[in-house]
């Protein structure tokens, strides 16, 4: 099998932009100044590239991962990339807005991929969205110059649930693709068998297992919302971009009734929309969202 090639990993311009648009939350608002949104959209598309990779890449995925996590390096390490999203990435890495790490983790999260395709319990995979999740937020609050430890934990909080509403949205496609991130304990709790999963509409069984699982993503997201208030200025709003996307993408899957199988499950505009605002009043007033 032939190596990878430099410099091939990322989508085009169009790509990026057209993923953008597909995500639960708005990645930067057009209302933010031009280097934050410039910053955050520089990092949704090595983000996002490190995604595609694990999940849609041809040939060895593994050794593209790889590739990508040596370019990477040696990007931060001040050589000129030849990869397009990690050449976006320069500027910010230049002015020392973005370590490392946090990319690192996000490619062990999709090596990961390859060869862990189902989670024992909830543990687990909570685990697995520390590395897939959580370093997205830490990457934002490295962006907004907040390095507070409270901001931080709050942050994961956040993520982790934007990362379980993600995957309770696509149940069917990942079943597809061979991977279950419903945890096997929850499966058997409430008596799913994992075919179901492929169904064209959830039984009544799997409907209420996601009902359930929704709960647990809101309430996750719910905890972190405190967040919102504890940023000034335009890191409020951004944030609070990020955490409307999942809220509404809550409201979605209530609205499905747990048949996540039957419909596409996706936020709409007016709700992220509705969110973002309520969060800015309740920033301000001490108002938690449920």
């Amino acid at each position: 099998m032939t190596s990878p090639s430099p410099g091939r990993h990322s989508p085009d311009a169009d790509g990026l932009r057209a993923k953008r648009r597909a995500e639960n939350f708005p990645v930067a608002l057009r209302i933010l100044p031009r280097q934050l949104r410039g910053d955050l959209v520089a990092v949704y598309g090595v983000a996002r590239t490190i995604d595609d990779l694990g999940d849609e890449a041809e040939g060895d995925r593994v050794a593209r991962l790889e590739a990508f996590a040596a370019e990477l390096s040696a990007t931060f390490g001040g050589t000129e990339p030849a990869d397009p999203a990690l050449r976006a990435l320069v500027p910010v890495i230049r002015d020392g807005r973005v370590a490392e790490e946090p990319f690192r983790h996000l490619v062990e999260a999709n090596l990961q991929d390859q060869h862990v395709l189902r989670y024992p319990g909830y543990p687990e995979l909570r685990q697995y969205c520390r590395l897939s999740a959580d370093p997205v937020g830490r990457i934002v609050l490295s962006l907004l110059d907040v390095r507070d430890e409270r901001a931080a934990e709050l942050s994961d909080r956040i993520c982790t649930g934007l990362q379980l509403v993600e995957h309770w949205q696509d149940v069917g496609e990942d079943y597809r693709a061979g991977r279950v991130y419903l945890p096997q304990e929850d499966l058997a709790a409430f008596g799913v068998e994992e075919d179901e999963l492929g169904a064209a509409h959830a039984s009544p069984r799997l409907k209420e297992l996601m009902r359930w699982e929704t709960d647990r993503a809101a309430a996750l997201l719910g905890s972190g919302a405190d967040l919102v208030a504890l940023l000034p200025g335009w890191g409020r709003l951004a944030v609070s971009g990020f955490l409307a996307g999942g809220l509404a993408a809550v409201d979605a899957l209530r609205e499905s009734r747990g048949d996540v199988l039957g419909v596409a499950v996706r936020p709409s505009r007016a709700g992220v929309a509705g969110w973002l605002g309520w969060l800015q009043v309740s920033a301000r007033t001490g108002r938690r969202s449920g």
